[in-house]
């Protein structure tokens, strides 16, 4: 926490372990307990370290009467739910994550609050806290009430609560929930449905007030903590300062790149190339906003499958390397990273927030070599200061070939600060090795393998380029030099210069 006020994160890695507490692990033999916050400590914390994880990102942990809401129904905005312990247990919790050099984020719902009788609905006998009116106070989709923005208790009320968190919870930062609803009238209605602003648009005027007024003040009171939203419109300065005119947040999930990449994953091979700009299109924004790349909780979820049933392929040979091939992708892509629970496992089965993850599959050793992969490529990008150092600035990113679709094949850069830094990574998106695959770099020497998602170590066939090979004097592609490869069939090569 001392270090946290002088510390840049955007220029910093970021790789964030999403966790429900409730289901990341049970107490088996035990009645298929919680885990307390004690047992959370001793388990989650030494786990996240070894996996080369930053930060946990929690849900929300505020007290809920109904686990299916997974914390998101808060009716306690101030209390921690003690399903895991004591307050204080909490606060023991996060103190053993600092001192182990390990973040703590916690998501936080201020865009709507459940009904139920014992919580803040009608709180007095009269709608104290939410609109009169449904067509402004109500979200039909989730039986939910919206908190009315343009009182002054109710902003106060919230605003505190955020304050209270970071504060009395030494939290690293607030990632806020369904930011698009608190900032769209219209968000999920019909005409007629909803009312305009005073100007007669769809803007909720009272709403991005109280979003400004709590990135102010959480970015004032406690330097260098994080305010991430989950934005999933193109509203624009979501991560740039109030003062600049955008609304504060220091990172936005992108929504955007997670629904494009996971489409194009979902696709056979064969069909790839008919969907390349899902692959690559996110780059044409990718410097708008702070963004963090999250594959969450709610794409494993309500019939999604896991990441890996969504890879289409055999079971060993392509659905294991199919996901080898995204995690290699996304952590070689602009952008910080998130990875929910049970990602690193290789989960079958969708997420169930009433059992713990499927930990006996690392008895099977496809499982145990993905993890080992996850592990590796975090390693791998807190390393490289090409991989985190210029994350939102197209300085930091350089295309090398993005048109050959027909072997499915693209081939980037990713600069350090120091432009003379870079490592280049090449993936290819079919089950096809190509051998003397030829790509143009920028400076000679010999060009080292630091990853390779085919390795055998990863259950992979092996494919590669024995360690590394020699850049050859050879213009290609607009550059002096080029590299002549093997690349690996649903794979991932990271390459650097040897010093």
């Amino acid at each position: 926490m001392e270090q946290r006020p002088n510390k840049n994160w955007l220029e910093a890695p970021l790789s964030i372990y999403e966790v429900h507490l409730g289901s990341w692990m049970r107490a088996t033999g035990d009645g298929n307990r919680y885990l307390t916050y004690k047992e959370l400590a001793d388990q989650l914390i030494p786990y996240v370290i070894q996996m080369g994880y930053t930060h946990i990102e929690l849900l929300p942990i505020m007290e809920h009467p109904f686990d299916g809401s997974w914390g998101y129904q808060t009716i306690g905005y101030f209390a921690p739910t003690s399903r895991f312990g004591t307050p204080e247990d909490f606060m023991a919790f996060i103190d053993c994550c600092h001192q182990q050099g390990i973040g703590v984020l916690l998501d936080w719902v201020p865009a709507h609050f459940p009904k139920d009788g014992h919580g803040l609905g009608y709180f007095d006998g009269t709608n104290l806290y939410e609109h009169a009116d449904p067509r402004l106070g109500e979200h039909r989709d989730w039986g939910t009430l919206i908190f009315n923005y343009g009182r002054n208790e109710v902003r106060n009320f919230l605003l505190s609560n955020a304050l209270f968190w970071l504060g009395k919870y030494h939290l690293d930062g607030l990632r806020v929930d369904a930011v698009a609803s608190l900032l769209y009238l219209d968000y999920s209605r019909r005409p007629g449905e909803w009312i305009p602003n005073r100007y007669g648009g769809n803007e909720n005027l009272e709403a991005i007030e109280f979003i400004k007024k709590f990135n102010e003040l959480a970015h004032h009171y406690y330097p260098g903590v994080l305010t991430v939203a989950e934005e999933s419109t193109a509203w624009p300065a979501v991560s740039r300062p109030v003062y600049l005119g955008g609304l504060g947040f220091s990172l936005k999930w992108n929504m955007g790149w997670m629904n494009d990449i996971l489409l194009y994953f979902s696709k056979d091979p064969i069909h790839r190339k008919f969907h390349h700009n899902n692959l690559t299109f996110g780059l044409m924004y990718a410097f708008t906003e702070n963004f963090v790349l999250p594959l969450s909780h709610d794409e494993v979820v309500h019939g999604k499958g896991s990441l890996l049933s969504k890879m289409p392929g055999l079971y060993l040979e392509d659905k294991f390397s199919n996901l080898r091939l995204l995690y290699g992708y996304m952590y070689g892509h602009p952008g910080k990273k998130l990875l929910f629970m049970g990602g690193e496992l290789g989960q079958w089965r969708e997420w169930n927030h009433d059992e713990g993850l499927d930990w006996s599959l690392l008895q099977w050793e496809p499982h145990r070599r993905l993890q080992q992969f996850v592990r590796d490529v975090n390693q791998l990008y807190r390393s490289q200061p090409s991989l985190y150092e210029v994350d939102f600035h197209y300085s930091g990113f350089e295309w090398i070939d993005f048109h050959d679709t027909d072997h499915g094949i693209v081939s980037f850069l990713r600069r350090a600060k120091n432009p003379e830094e870079f490592i280049v990574f090449v993936c290819n998106f079919t089950p096809m090795v190509q051998h003397g695959y030829r790509i143009g770099v920028p400076a000679p020497g010999y060009y080292v393998e630091v990853l390779n998602s085919d390795a055998a170590v990863y259950g992979g066939r092996n494919f590669g380029n024995a360690g590394g090979l020699p850049a050859e004097a050879t213009p290609w592609q607009g550059r002096p030099y080029s590299v002549n490869l093997t690349v690996p069939p649903l794979g991932v090569l990271v390459l650097k210069v040897a010093v």
